[in-house]
């Protein structure tokens, strides 16, 4: 993780987490879709990033 600064509480330490809940391609029903990985401050809990964590599996 790059070094950041929370924009709501100007916190320095972030964490990373999932809610195991995919994300699916609106074009393949069926697909077990990607988790998304959620970057927030331990401070405050403000959510400064969210990333797929395998894109490949929206490539055509």
């Amino acid at each position: 993780m790059k070094e950041s600064k929370c924009q709501n509480c100007n916190g320095l330490e972030f964490a990373e987490g999932t809610d195991f809940m995919p994300i699916k391609p609106l074009d393949k029903k069926f697909s077990m879709g990607s988790n998304k990985i959620y970057t927030f401050c331990l401070n405050c809990g403000e959510v400064i990033s969210i990333r797929i964590e395998n894109p490949s599996k929206f490539k055509k």
